[in-house]
């Protein structure tokens, strides 16, 4: 049986179902998750039964915080829909038989947005949606590099497909997107 979390749902406090000290307790149990995993490697051994998850590109090390990833290991995203050209929604498994939902930011890029300020905008937000789609669609997503992104509810992360290793790398190279480092986002109007 596979367990689906949301940090959306989980970050928003409802009048209706109080979180209370649950919210803790659930981040404490993710980082353990990502902890364990980054500890164990699939073996080569195809009777054993990791050996399902050996097929899967390594994720890089990299520290965000206090937490460093393993670059033996990879997580596989299955894509549930394209928000933008530069964010998608996926379900993350952490861990064999927990996956968890979340917004995947490509991480260095910057994608116009289809809240637009100007009709110019709107148009190249269509057109960078549909191009993740697209590179998306090639199927065998993983994400690597994870780490927090300034929304809550999202993280940032390298994306790579079957057919494309780095997702941020194509959507730059086809005037999808554009470079970015974290602060104040250009206009798309001028």
């Amino acid at each position: 049986m596979t367990s689906h979390l949301s940090f959306a749902a989980l970050s928003h406090r409802r009048h209706d179902r109080p979180l209370g000290g649950l919210l803790p307790i659930l981040g404490v149990i993710f980082g353990l998750g990502l902890g364990v995993g980054a500890i164990i490697r699939s073996p080569s051994t195809p009777n054993h039964p990791i050996a399902a998850f050996a097929d899967r590109a390594p994720i890089a090390a990299t520290r965000h915080g206090a937490a460093a990833f393993n670059p033996q290991l990879t997580y596989a995203a299955e894509v549930l829909r394209v928000i933008d050209g530069d964010t998608f929604a996926a379900r993350v498994r952490v861990w064999p038989g927990l996956d968890v939902d979340t917004k995947v930011r490509l991480r260095s890029i910057d994608a116009p947005e289809l809240h637009a300020r100007c009709a110019r905008e709107y148009l190249q937000a269509e057109a960078a949606r549909t191009a993740l789609q697209t590179i998306l669609a090639a199927g065998g997503v993983t994400v690597s590099h994870i780490g927090a992104d300034k929304y809550r509810g999202r993280i940032d992360a390298d994306v790579m497909t079957r057919g494309t290793a780095d997702v941020s790398a194509a959507m730059l190279k086809g005037g999808w997107a554009r470079s970015y480092d974290g602060g104040r986002r250009g206009s798309w109007c001028g």
